[in-house]
């Protein structure tokens, strides 16, 4: 049966206490109460004005009573008056109890007798006299029956099916043409789905203005996944996290007084026009309407609070899960408890989801020491924790550890990479199988970039993550591969999904208790032994023999000799039982990697470590052929047929009846890839999802696709190097090959397989020398110039809309207040001297790992270097001796290194101000100098930003960003020549720009490419912010690091012409600066059978009028 959807039952409610469990409307006396549900219209005979109801009832049956099924046909359906109520409330005292608190009904009252209103809303389902009451799987599929459900998995089309995701964020990759490249790379992975963000900050930065064209466009995400065969879940917040500014919050939340992430009527309805905008875009792109979409996840890991706020609250939860129904989502509804504790799951009350998941990073985020594990880190009780919370629903992680955040100062991302590697890999996602895990989401699968001021303060540009695909989009991480072999692994395994895991021993199935074993039991579909090393962490090999309960008996296996060998850090999946096409192996030793049946042969592929001995073995006499390699065992047996082998770098292929099986080393099976074959009816996405219709590819660097036309394969593919080219079981039918579009000739091997040797050759890439352009400078601090006029800054005002910190000076100095909510912040605060004045001591909040620095008319001050983790800090300034009666001008530049997010429920971490929290200017006498007038700017523009292309976080308050100046082609009269490798003396804000030009092979090559910055010690401390094409793409902080390479994608950077970069460099010192280095390199080209990258087409820089 497919379980209702919890978001929108019939409910009767009890009790001034209760919590309604669908989107409610109150009735009374007075008849219509104001206090229920949101935007919801009324209907009966005659159609009674159509009204808004806000608030939740919780009156009780003694007054009210709350019935309501919202998203049948998008309407609710209400009973308005006490007579009806106590009509109602006869005609179903049989049906129900109502003396119950806290009531459910799991059906639909229809046919009303609503004497005052005369009208029934007619819905199909069982009698019961006057009343229809509808089943479960009739309201399920009263929104849709292509996405249900049961305890083991979704099922996609009625198929039952393992969803293997990853994340990818397309905002971190503002390169629309290059989301295909990244969806063939997760589905050349064996992976079925991805699970995105959207980020509000950057579509609704001004409130009632979404813009979401261009690179903000999803309509060619959307189009990528559907060409790729991926699924997507959707993840829109309106609450992301995501290491992004503000959580994915705009920073007019700042100034808003209501509670943030609560039922709070002020802050639902500030999300109401980011939210019918990008709902209805994801409703658009659903299964239901043939689009990729099969899951939606409501908020964003409501799950920890600081207890000043009523928590959980099952009313706010509710009321974004009916947002989205209301808008349009049918799929099932998800959420990502960032603990385990259950909250919103089924069966919670108002609030709860369709499906409960939790978030899972086993190691956590220190990448500091990548080798250490913790004792405790891989959980030997998810099954146990997954059957307490939800046993009706898919075991379902929805953010899985592929990697970890690294702050300013860390330890870079390589180290995150080592931290989450393929041994991780090995021992951690596998050990979820033995959760019995349905739906599973890597985060990240590809991080890419905070391009544009987009991060919070707790990292940096890059947001690589050490994920499997990096941030330029390489693949030479071992841990895309060892992927790679898991989600295949998955994907011919159908028969997993119906097990149910049994208790972990070092004893009932191995005979070394150093080894321990989860059983994975079916119901005669074979069954799975998930064994690993006992103390998880240890490097050293062990060897053991298995007890396996098979169909005919329990074996110790090996049978032959010997003994098994499981390396250090890693785990191995042995199966009994397990069908391969028309054959089914009694046991196997070696991990799977495919199968395929191709006419009326079938062909396995098999792997393990190098140098171990392996066992396979079928029922029955069988004739064992070997066709390739001499190191294969199979004695004759009239009982069993037993194969061994040790395993060698040299592949051995044995062929057993029609069943034709690969013994491959780990390594070379690295090499081998499965791509599916597109069926008429679902494209991309094949004839089915497990074990889908494919081909078995050995050679490339990558392959994207494969296809059958008349009789010709087509294959696209990736090369790094020269490599032989195998296809292993060409589809029935064809016999001519093409790759990337080229006719290739092919001879046969001996087991049939077609052999090639495709054109490979790589070109020199010949990259400029940075430091040989024709660099030009203009200062960036004008405001320092006696005389300079700030008159058409924003001026300070005497109070805050900040509803957590209250003012510590006259007037405001918070730049959320204003609408700079990102980028560099400048002041410009002015004073009468006593002549006493002695010090300027000032708190000042930017952000972890920010800088602010403090002129006196023009005259350097000081500046404050924070530490990566420390997001606010307190200085004093020594001031010099000021003459009586005159005039004078403070210049303070704070940087916005990103909003905070808002994680914990109650804190509104996000309404951490950034700007000027204090300050006093004090005098020898004890006393403080009046500064009586204070100006304040940012972004230009603020919230009503200027440069819609970029978006609203790409510039800061510099001045060459006010200009647009970092923008391609600026006024060349402004600049004077100047390289940023000259000495710049004195503390200060100079930006550099110059032209350069590419002229790369990008029609056939895939080459990365990626600025470095020269991080010698030896220059004095500054703040650099790298600009390519007018996108900021890098913030570098020279004393903290770790970042110095900072990649820029093809189609920002225009790889057949000319491009601009520009280099803003904020020196802290009053030694000033000069830039060590900035070069430019590119990796190892890869020839490519991905589509051709199209140019973002950056505007160039234009006149802005309003600019000061």
């Amino acid at each position: 049966m497919t379980p209702a959807s919890k978001s929108s039952p019939l409910c009767i409610h009890r009790g001034p206490n209760s919590l309604v469990n669908c989107f409610v409307a109150s009735v009374g006396k007075g008849g219509l109460e104001r206090p229920g549900c949101h935007n919801a219209s009324i209907v009966g005979t005659g159609q009674l004005p159509s009204q808004n109801i806000w608030g939740y009832g919780r009156q009780g049956l003694d007054g009210y009573l709350c019935l309501i099924y919202p998203y049948l046909h998008d309407r609710c359906v209400l009973v308005m008056s006490k007579t009806i109520v106590a009509n109602l409330r006869r005609a179903i005292s049989g049906l129900i109890n109502l003396k119950a608190a806290n009531m459910r009904l799991s059906a639909l009252v229809s046919h009303l007798a609503l004497s005052s209103l005369a009208a029934a809303a007619a819905i199909a389902g069982h009698s019961f006299g006057p009343f229809n009451i509808i089943s479960d799987l009739e309201r399920r599929d009263a929104l849709q029956n292509l996405v249900t459900w049961d305890a083991h998995s979704l099922f996609i089309r009625g198929e039952r099916v393992m969803i293997y995701s990853g994340e990818f964020h397309p905002f971190r990759l503002p390169v629309p043409s290059l989301w295909l490249d990244v969806f063939q790379k997760v589905k050349a992975l064996g992976f079925n789905a991805v699970s995105f963000y959207v980020n509000w900050a950057l579509v609704e930065a001004k409130e009632g203005e979404y813009r979401a064209d261009g690179i903000f466009d999803l309509d060619p995400f959307f189009k990528a996944a559907e060409t790729a065969g991926i699924f997507l879940i959707a993840r829109p917040g309106p609450y992301i996290n995501a290491e992004v500014a503000g959580g994915g919050f705009p920073g007019r939340l700042q100034r808003l007084a209501a509670q943030l992430r609560t039922k709070s009527p002020e802050f639902l309805n500030a999300t109401e026009n980011y939210m019918s905008n990008i709902v209805p875009l994801i409703a658009k792109y659903q299964i239901t309407n043939g689009g990729p979409v099969i899951l939606y996840q409501a908020e964003n890991e409501y799950s920890i609070s600081n207890g000043k706020v009523p928590f959980p609250d099952g009313d706010y939860m509710q009321a974004v899960i009916d947002q989205a129904r209301r808008l349009g989502i049918k799929v099932p509804i998800v959420n990502n408890d960032a603990s385990k504790d259950g909250h919103n799951r089924p069966g919670t009350g108002a609030g709860e989801i369709d499906i409960y998941g939790y978030d899972a990073y086993p190691l956590g985020f220190d990448c500091s020491k990548p080798t250490s594990w913790r004792s405790d880190a891989l959980p030997g009780d998810y099954y146990e924790v997954h059957m307490k919370n939800s046993p009706k629903t898919p075991f379902l992680i929805n953010e899985f550890g592929g990697g970890s955040y690294d702050p300013y100062g860390g330890v870079g991302y390589d180290n995150c990479a080592a931290l989450t590697n393929h041994e991780y890999e090995r021992v951690f996602n596998k050990g979820t199988l033995t959760g019995g895990i349905g739906i599973l989401n890597v985060y990240m699968l590809f991080g890419g970039t905070n391009w544009g001021n987009l991060g919070h303060s707790r990292g940096y540009t890059s947001y690589d993550y050490g994920s499997a695909i990096r941030e330029d989009r390489y693949l030479d991480r071992e841990k895309y591969s060892e992927l790679k072999l898991e989600a295949l692994f998955n994907r011919a395994s159908p028969a997993y999904l119906v097990t149910t895991p049994g208790e972990l021993s070092t004893s009932v199935y191995t005979d070394n208790p150093n080894i321990a074993v989860t059983p994975l039991k079916s119901n005669g579909t074979g069954d799975y032994y998930v064994v690993r090393h006992s103390d998880y962490q240890i490097t050293t090999s062990a060897s053991y023999k298995l007890r396996l309960p098979t169909s005919n008996g329990t074996l110790t296996v090996p049978q032959t000799n010997g003994s098994l060998t499981l390396p250090g850090r890693d785990t191995k999946i042995h199966v009994t039982d397990y069908a391969v096409g028309n054959h089914t192996m009694h046991y196997c030793t070696a991990e799977i990697l495919t199968w395929q049946k191709v006419g009326d042969q079938t062909i396995l592929i098999l792997y393990s470590g190098l140098g171990e001995f392996h066992e396979l073995a079928f029922r029955g006499s069988h004739n064992v052929t070997q066709i390739e390699g001499n190191k294969v065992s199979a004695p004759a047996s009239s009982m069993n047929t037993v194969v061994s082998w040790t395993v060698d770098t040299k592949r051995q292929v044995i062929q057993v009846n029609n069943l034709t099986i690969y013994l491959l080393d780990r390594n070379s099976a690295y090499n081998y890839w499965v791509p599916v074959l597109p069926s008429d009816k679902n494209g991309n996405f094949g004839t089915s999802i497990m074990n889908t219709d494919a081909v078995i590819i050995n050679g490339p660097y990558l392959v994207r696709s494969a296809d059958v036309s008349d009789s010709t394969l087509n294959i696209q593919a990736d090369f790094n190097k020269t490599a032989e080219f195998e296809v292993i079981g060409a589809p029935k039918g064809v016999s001519k090959l093409s790759i990337n579009g080229k006719s290739t000739e092919f001879t046969t091997s001996k087991p049939g397989t077609w052999l090639a040797k495709p054109d490979i050759t790589f070109p020199e890439v010949k990259l400029p020398d940075l430091k040989s352009l024709e660099w030009m400078s203009i200062d960036s601090l004008p405001e320092l110039q006696p005389g300079y006029d700030d008159s058409q800054w924003t001026r300070a005002q005497n109070f805050t809309r900040n509803s957590v910190w209250p003012l510590n000076t006259p007037v405001s100095l918070y730049g959320g207040d204003y609408g700079f909510n990102t980028g560099t912040l400048l002041f410009r605060g002015r004073f009468n001297a006593t002549g006493s004045e002695t010090s300027l001591s000032m708190r000042t909040m930017g952000g972890n790992a920010f800088a602010s620095s403090v002129w006196l008319d023009g005259t350097f001050v000081g500046a404050t270097l924070a530490q990566a983790n420390n997001d606010d800090a307190t200085s004093n300034y020594t001031i010099p001796k000021l003459d009586a009666g005159t005039p004078h001008v403070l210049t303070i530049v704070v940087d916005n290194m990103g909003l905070n997010m808002d994680f914990i429920i109650g804190d509104e971490d996000m309404k951490r101000p950034r700007g000027i929290l204090k300050y006093s200017l004090d005098t020898s006498s004890g006393g403080q100098t009046d500064i009586y007038s204070w100006k304040i700017t940012g972004n230009l523009g603020g919230e009503d930003y200027k440069d819609h292309f970029r978006g609203p976080l790409n510039e800061g308050g510099l001045f060459v960003e006010r200009q647009g100046y970092h923008q391609p082609d600026p006024p060349q009269d402004k600049f004077v020549k100047k390289s940023p490798f000259e000495q710049h003396d004195g503390a200060g804000i100079q930006f550099y720009a110059a032209k350069f030009a590419l002229d790369l092979p990008a029609k056939d090559y895939d080459i990365p490419l990626s600025f470095v910055i020269d991080n010698s010690t030896a220059a004095s401390p500054y703040h650099g912010f790298l600009y390519v094409n007018g996108f900021q793409f890098g913030k570098y902080i020279s004393y903290l690091g770790p970042q110095t390479s900072f990649p820029v994608p093809e189609g920002i950077l225009n790889y057949g012409g000319d491009n601009w970069v520009g280099l803003a460099v904020w020196a802290l010192d009053k030694a000033g600066v000069s830039v060590p280095g900035l070069s430019l390199s590119a990796r190892q080209p890869v020839l490519t059978g991905r589509q051709p990258v199209e140019l973002v087409a950056s505007p160039k820089w234009e006149k802005r009028t309003d600019a000061y």
